[in-house]
């Protein structure tokens, strides 16, 4: 039985799952981490430990439709000035409970645009972090570039700065399709700025592409996929377009009549996933493909692959803290998420407190279930060893829930002495076999689409 007969006979085709970038996902959050708790949190972070920093950019100057993120518009810099400011005044409340001695491993500037910041602004922003957080050997800083949002002087500054991986949305090159998602970006500005980014040293390139997006055909994903090869990433990040108008009010510009239905979704996955592999790319997890010579690639290899709020990662730091509105931190304690409004985020941190406003404190067997489906996100198989080793993992438990999975999916998933494993032809359905793991009500949640 082939992998469309399965996902029809078990009615996953219109399931709707996490992408389970955590465990417990955000929906199961609850106001029962505050500031003090988050404080408390960092704090904890001995000495001489490295960190993971995420620092949010909300604004952008023009609001793509296609996108669910937490934006907001602006047609002046003010907002931007002022929000910097803020940052700075949270990166001073971050020094004030950090203990001494402790290094990033990973810095990233996501948004939102943050490309949006002007030269200055770039500087002092990164300045004062490693004021406080110098950057350990080998750490690696990342700026989300949007190259409708980027210039010269903001991009020697980012350099300037220390910046040695950029990350280019391109979502589709395809003009009609553009017009539809309200993302016009022309193939020509897109490599101009991937030239510029290459003439400056910058070590390594990524980009996001979409799938699933209205009026996409298997031609026209390859075209745009051809193109971006032509652009030479390190680095690609292939998503499946979250059509959540319900969620993300933005969406409701884009006729859902034109998106595409799962078993076409997941025909234009595989024609990327195709032309990808052919050029040379490592599969990296479900929906990631990295040059071999890319620390993903090389992480992938050695089994040290994670999985975290940006996706696919390297970094092996036990906590990632994130900055600024909307921002979620996770710590061997639990997780904590500022406040979703920047004005509500603002206000807190001007009061001199964190704007935490709600969380959740690892309990029960989180952290065995965790890392069950981080390992079948990331390597598609789960060994009975490691969760006896690391989490005192009865061996019973684990039995009964491996079980429960291959009762539910066949052969699409193998149960030995070693542990389970996803059948190269089931890697469709890893968010599925995931949620199976999840002992959590996902139910009232308004997933993504599986496929």
């Amino acid at each position: 039985m082939n992998t469309q007969s399965t996902l029809k006979r078990l009615g996953l085709f219109d399931a709707r799952v996490p992408r389970y970038t955590s465990y417990p996902t955000a929906p199961q959050f609850n106001p029962g981490v505050g500031p003090e708790t988050f404080a408390k949190w960092i704090s904890a972070v001995p000495s001489g430990a490295q960190i993971s920093l995420y620092i949010h950019v909300p604004f952008c100057k023009r609001l793509c439709w296609f996108c669910a993120c937490r934006t907001q518009g602006t047609s002046s810099d003010a907002p931007v000035i002022a929000y910097a400011e803020m940052l700075r005044a949270e990166i001073d409340l971050l020094r004030r409970h950090l203990a001494p001695g402790v290094t990033l491993s990973r810095l990233h500037w996501g948004g939102g645009t943050p490309t949006l910041l002007m030269p200055d602004l770039i500087r002092a922003l990164a300045d004062q972090v490693f004021d406080v957080v110098p950057m350990a050997p080998g750490g690696e800083f990342s700026v989300e570039i949007d190259p409708n949002e980027i210039d010269a002087s903001r991009l020697d500054a980012l350099v300037a700065a220390g910046m040695n991986r950029a990350s280019i949305g391109v979502q589709d090159f395809d003009p009609e399709i553009q017009k539809t998602i309200g993302r016009e970006q022309s193939f020509e500005l897109t490599k101009q700025v991937a030239d510029m980014i290459r003439d400056r040293g910058v070590a390594s390139l990524n980009a996001d592409i979409l799938y699933g997006l209205p009026d996409q055909t298997n031609a026209r994903i390859a075209d745009s996929v051809q193109k971006l090869l032509a652009l030479s990433p390190d680095r690609v990040a292939l998503y499946g377009y979250a059509h959540v108008p319900w969620m993300s009010r933005r969406q409701q510009m884009i006729p859902s009549d034109k998106i595409p239905l799962a078993e076409a979704r997941l025909g234009l996955f595989e024609t990327a996933r195709n032309l990808f592999v052919a050029d040379g790319y490592a599969e990296i997890g479900i929906d990631h493909f990295a040059r071999p010579t890319d620390g993903l690639a090389i992480a992938a290899a050695k089994g040290d692959l994670r999985r975290n709020f940006q996706g696919y990662t390297d970094d092996t730091a036990t906590a990632l803290i994130g900055l600024g509105a909307s921002s979620i931190s996770r710590f061997p304690q639990g997780f904590a998420q500022n406040a979703s409004a920047t004005a509500a985020h603002t206000k807190q941190i001007r009061e001199g407190k964190f704007s935490t406003h709600r969380g959740h404190v690892f309990a029960g067997d989180d952290l065995l279930r965790a890392r069950i489906i981080e390992a079948l996100m990331c390597d598609f198989r789960v060994n009975r060893e490691e969760l006896q080793r690391d989490f005192n993992a009865d061996p019973a438990v684990v039995q009964a829930m491996f079980q429960a999975a291959m009762d539910t999916f066949g052969d699409m998933v193998h149960l030995d002495h070693t542990g389970l494993a996803i059948a190269k032809r089931g890697r469709p359905l890893t968010r599925l076999i995931a949620r199976a793991f999840d002992a959590y009500d996902q139910s009232a949640a308004q997933h993504s689409t599986a496929i």
